[in-house]
């Protein structure tokens, strides 16, 4: 096995940084070091395979981006990623491990679901990856095999309070799947937005002639949003099941999940960056049809009304405690380019896989967060609310050596023409400079991507069966 010895870095972590030495053996991390250090002889760096100085750099833990959709079928297309190519994508930004989500469709088995997902990404990833369940279809056979999922290596499911006709599940049907969350400490994860009454909103839009794609994001208006995170946080309380709330972008439906947590419940939720970033008024409202380049659920919301400052506020406080990207790319032509007359016609998904880790790294730089809350929020939490701290997560003796060395004295340009290795014909993050630069990415001890080159090989990212979570109260 190879052994490799990370020098001269400062290792942050989601509690601090010092300068340190990290020692890597075959697959794992088997030490930190205080920089020259003789513990482990007196020359260490002349006795392993390779040395990697990372002299004024940030070394971390690997990114762990908990929400991706690759190959998902939606709005009439697939997501424009694969398995193979948004993997690689991901790694490219300093990600080294995602969380798909595994479908049910409606009158499908969970568990023939389940393995439609893993033929898809087995032999095809270039980072480490696990799923998610969705529950598409609430009834006695699902509630039964969602029994199987622990032992599968999947302890969390999705709902979804919106999508009539596609994954809606009613109340009466999220009280049972939450009861079985409560019995077995499956984490339920919660789509909290009213669709039925949002259908009502886009059918009287569209008959006004309100067709851009500005009026998505009027359809799902905040009000939406926030009233069925009410829900769901009853509920749950009332089954006393783990709730975790996906893509949340309104600053009211943050109030919510502080006001359950402040009373104790296990009750979270994550953001993604278009949230922190974009707006209804100058994404959305872009233009011509060019604002569907940026149509997604939840969508992005008025900066008028200050949601983004309040969600960078939100990661601050901890009220939200991470930031996934709900990653699901569609290339404008022949994609989001169907609904080009009827905006409920556009796919609705956002690529940020690649760049999770810069724009976040950005905050750190405008003084929005820590270097720590990076850390924590991009790769700790993570792997602490879906079961596979000390593993993943974190720069430990024992843990996988998925590590990222990180130049904040690097310049990243994210653009179309310049990093840009998603799937996708465009960038939501066009013209994003970013004060800083991801050097190296290893995952599971083996270098992926080093000095702008990809080194990394399909199949080499493998399935991790997670246990449950270690985020609860």
């Amino acid at each position: 096995m190879t052994t490799t010895l990370i020098t001269g870095g400062t290792v942050v972590t989601a509690t601090g940084r010092s300068a340190a030495d990290v020692l890597v053996d075959g697959e794992v991390i088997v030490a930190v070091l205080a920089p020259g250090s003789t513990l482990l002889g007196s020359d260490l760096a002349a006795s392993v395979d390779a040395v990697i100085d990372a002299t004024g750099k940030y070394v971390i833990p690997g990114g762990i981006d908990a929400h991706t959709h690759m190959e998902l079928p939606f709005g009439g297309t697939a997501a424009s990623d694969t398995f193979e190519t948004g993997t690689r994508a991901a790694a490219w930004g300093g990600t080294t491990m995602i969380i798909d989500f595994a479908v049910q469709t409606y009158g499908q088995r969970v568990m023939d679901g389940l393995a439609t997902w893993h033929e898809k990404a087995r032999g095809n990833c270039a980072i480490d990856y696990g799923f998610h369940q969705i529950i598409g279809d609430v009834d006695p056979d699902s509630l039964k095999a969602m029994d199987g999922l622990i032992g599968e290596g999947i302890t969390s499911f999705k709902l979804f309070m919106a999508y009539p006709g596609v994954f809606y599940s009613d109340d009466a049907q999220i009280l049972r799947a939450m009861q079985k969350s409560a019995e077995t400490g499956l984490m339920t994860m919660m789509h909290a937005e009213n669709g039925p009454a949002i259908d009502v909103l886009v059918e009287q839009l569209l008959a006004q002639g309100k067709t851009d794609p500005y009026f998505h994001g009027v359809a799902r208006a905040w009000q939406m949003e926030e009233e069925a995170t009410h829900r769901a946080i009853m509920l749950a309380n009332l089954t006393g099941a783990p709730l975790y709330v996906v893509h949340v972008s309104a600053k009211q439906a943050v109030e919510q999940l502080a006001a359950a947590r402040d009373a104790g419940q296990n009750v979270f939720g994550e953001t993604c960056p278009q949230y922190l970033y974009l707006s209804l008024e100058e994404q959305l409202g872009a233009a011509g049809f060019e604002g569907a380049k940026w149509v997604c659920s939840t969508p992005l919301r008025s900066r008028a009304e200050g949601h983004q400052d309040h969600m960078w506020q939100s990661l601050r406080t901890n009220d939200i405690q991470m930031v996934s990207t709900d990653h699901c790319p569609f290339c404008m032509k022949d994609q989001k380019e169907l609904g080009l007359g009827d905006f409920s016609k556009i796919p609705n998904g956002i690529g940020s896989v690649e760049h999770r880790m810069d724009l976040m790294y950005q905050g750190v730089v405008s003084g929005q967060i820590t270097l720590e809350r990076w850390v924590e929020i991009t790769s700790t939490t993570p792997a602490r609310m879906f079961g596979l701290y000390g593993k993943k997560g974190v720069i430990a003796p024992g843990a996988d050596a998925d590590i990222v060395v990180y130049d904040p004295d690097g310049h990243t340009s994210i653009g179309v023409d310049k990093t840009h290795h998603m799937n996708m014909d465009h960038s939501a993050w066009e013209g994003f400079e970013i004060d800083g630069h991801v050097d190296t990415v290893m995952s599971r001890g083996t270098i992926v991507v080093d000095n702008d080159a990809y080194v990394g090989t399909k199949g080499h990212g493998r399935f991790v069966k997670r246990d449950l979570s270690q985020y609860l109260i």
